[in-house]
């Protein structure tokens, strides 16, 4: 909920500062001089912006894509060990044969005296 409150404000500072900066010019200077272009100044920070996001990206998906995959195989184990678990606890209880537990209102000493 936090982030969703900080993408908001960003983006509505991001808006306020291109309706603010229309006007303005800036002369984009490209390969040291040998082309130039003249564009609002909202534009080329707006591509930074873009193009920041876009590396961000690509940094951090391979990892985030390792980690789904990691946490689906130790999902996959504990779910294979839970099921081996219930199958020992099944052939423990056929070994032990069948035993008398207390019930209510029966003490452990007269379980003895039987």
């Amino acid at each position: 909920m936090t982030r969703l409150i900080l993408v908001g404000i960003l983006l509505l500072l991001s808006l306020a500062f291109i309706l603010q900066n229309q006007e303005q010019e800036v002369t984009l200077r490209y390969f040291f001089g040998l082309l130039e272009a003249s564009t609002p100044i909202y534009k080329p920070i707006m591509a930074g912006f873009v193009v920041g996001l876009l590396v961000a990206v690509i940094l951090l998906f391979p990892p985030w894509v390792r980690a789904r995959i990691d946490l689906r195989r130790k999902t996959k184990a504990l779910q294979e060990a839970e099921v081996n678990l219930e199958r020992l606890r099944q052939s423990l209880e056929k070994m032990a044969g069948p035993t008398h537990s207390p019930t209510y209102g029966e003490s452990s000493r007269d379980l003895v005296d039987e």
